[in-house]
């Protein structure tokens, strides 16, 4: 079968188009014949090993799929936490959703990974409550531009996006955004605050690191909370003092979407019905970002290192 594999660290440059044997399924995994696989930001750190999880050698990268079992569903999974840049991969039979007549395979990767990320995001990390005020960083990417849409239907009393073009800010305010901020700005602490009306925030979803999260805390509202998930800019915060939390009876807390998986009451399951439904509704809708080809895939992580996508993006391993 065609793959993407990668024999060493780094940059967009390990990733090489390879032949290579079939997967064999495990005990509690599923063949699946990829139909697109799913092309995310963390990908980039999982090529350089510099992901939450540490990656070993040779990989194939790549997280979540869509595609056909040998018993004839259609399904759309999370892989192990790699394999997924082939043509055929081998996932656990419990990370696998039946994806829904009329639900398309972008929408379906889009919700697999970045739905429910939005969804665990503002339901089980920050606990959003009607009439609270949101800030969604990188609110044109695969989670922020989901986050904007439930945020909105599950009560924000007012939405702030935030993005680095003209185009991203615009499409955030078309998925509901009460008003879209420069994510370049140098100081985000009052731009957050004049975009509220001169009020602190009450949420703050952040997957951008640096001085963006340093500032973000400091436009927390009393009992705001911001829930980090990611770190696109590679640059750390700051470390939070306890006592600086207290000044406005701050939270600070992270989100890792394979935790999610241990928790009871099949959480995520839960998610990806909700999710479905709403979709299926007309109520939530995917952002295509794009689609790359094995060939095309270095491409395709130079644009995502370089924040040049929106939506989401997705690998076509047939060409």
């Amino acid at each position: 079968m065609r793959a993407i594999q990668i024999t060493e660290f780094g940059g967009p440059e390990v990733l090489n188009e390879v032949e290579l044997p079939d997967p064999v399924p495990g005990v509690g995994e599923v063949l699946v014949e990829v139909s697109r696989a799913g092309l995310n930001y963390a990908d980039t750190h999982q090529a350089e090993n510099s992901y939450l999880a540490k990656q070993s050698l040779p990989m194939i990268p790549g997280s979540e799929v869509v595609g056909t079992t040998p018993d004839g569903r259609r399904v759309v999974a999370m892989t192990t936490g790699t394999g997924a840049y082939a043509q055929r991969t081998a996932v656990p039979e419990a990370t696998a959703f039946e994806v829904p007549d009329g639900v398309d395979d972008v929408t379906a990767l889009s919700l697999v990974v970045q739905g429910t990320t939005a969804w665990l995001l503002l339901r089980r990390s920050a606990h959003l409550e009607e009439g609270e005020t949101v800030v969604v960083h990188a609110a044109a990417g695969g989670v922020g531009s989901l986050a904007v849409q439930l945020a909105k239907r599950w009560g924000a009393g007012r939405v702030i996006a935030t993005a680095s073009s003209e185009e991203k800010r615009q499409l955030a305010l078309d998925l509901g955004a009460d008003v879209a901020v420069d994510s370049r700005t140098e100081d985000m602490t009052d731009a957050l605050r004049e975009a509220n009306g001169g009020r602190r925030v009450d949420v703050v979803l952040d997957m951008t690191g640096g001085a963006t999260t340093d500032q973000s805390v400091r436009a927390l509202a009393p009992f705001g909370r911001l829930v980090f998930y990611g770190m696109a800019s590679r640059e750390q915060p700051q470390p939070v003092k306890p006592t600086s939390l207290l000044l406005h009876s701050a939270t600070v807390t992270g989100m890792w979407l394979p935790h999610a998986y241990r928790l009871p009451g099949r959480v995520v399951h839960r998610a990806m019905d909700e999710l479905f439904g709403l979709v299926l509704d007309g109520a939530l809708r995917a952002v295509p970002g794009g689609e790359y080809g094995m060939a095309e895939v270095r491409r395709a992580h130079e644009d995502l290192r370089a924040r040049r996508t929106s939506g989401k993006l997705v690998l076509d391993p047939s060409r």
